[in-house]
């Protein structure tokens, strides 16, 4: 059997702006925690946000994403009205600072998404695909922005207590290609598709991964890699 290759979204619109993804872009990140397993603790103010902002997009960045909840293995659970106040002033400030920057929030919360886009984000980036909060798949559908969804087995909380696959490549693609087919249904025009490198993955898995990441092209979306 020959593989259906579907024609790949080269843009998507990012509140009225047509961003092109025909060639790769980068994301820089931003993490309002204190405990990220990347950068834990260094965004302690507006100011130091701005910064990092700013050092991003001179350093080429296309995409800001901010984030206030911990996805590290074994992170601890942090509550919504936390997370907006760790994330929307930053968000806030960056979009009122740089008004051109592209901004993405990053969370698996509908409620925080929203209130984010309201205040300037115009992606909303997920772990969870919508499993963590069945209201986001829906809410993203509702703002029409676009709608970045990971592949995560299990929670942050557990995902690397002996993550398991039949084949992770197929298991992947086949799992991506059911929430495509919600977001469709969804209304969400704009997709893009994250394996989740290192979320609920062994390092050989993460190679394997690596090594197949055009494979998931078949999907016929872009793809986003957070190596």
């Amino acid at each position: 059997m020959k593989d259906t290759i579907l024609r790949e979204n080269t843009t998507i619109n990012c509140k009225g702006n047509l961003l092109s993804v025909a060639s790769p872009i980068v994301m820089g990140i931003i993490n309002c925690t204190p405990d990220s397993f990347y950068d834990g603790g260094v965004i302690t103010s507006i100011e130091n946000a701005l910064s990092q902002a700013e050092k991003h997009i001179n350093e080429g960045a296309t995409i800001i994403d901010i984030g206030g909840y911990s996805s590290k293995p074994g992170a601890s659970e942090v509550s919504e009205t936390t997370e907006l106040a760790r994330t929307i002033p930053v968000i806030q400030s960056i979009s009122k600072k740089f008004p051109k920057t592209i901004i993405s929030i990053d969370t698996f919360r509908s409620s925080v998404a929203r209130k984010a886009i309201e205040c300037g984000a115009h992606i909303i980036n997920d772990i969870s695909a919508g499993e963590l909060d069945k209201n986001m798949i829906p809410t993203a559908g509702e703002l029409q922005v676009p709608y970045i969804m990971m592949h995560m087995q299990n929670t942050p909380q557990n995902m690397q207590d002996n993550p398991t696959y039949c084949n992770i490549v197929v298991d992947i693609t086949n799992y991506l290609s059911s929430k495509i087919t919600e977001c469709n249904k969804a209304g969400i025009k704009d997709l893009i598709l994250d394996v989740g490198f290192g979320f609920g993955k062994t390092v050989e898995d993460n190679y394997t991964l690596l090594n197949n990441l055009s494979h998931f092209r078949l999907l016929g979306k872009p793809i986003l890699a957070g190596i």
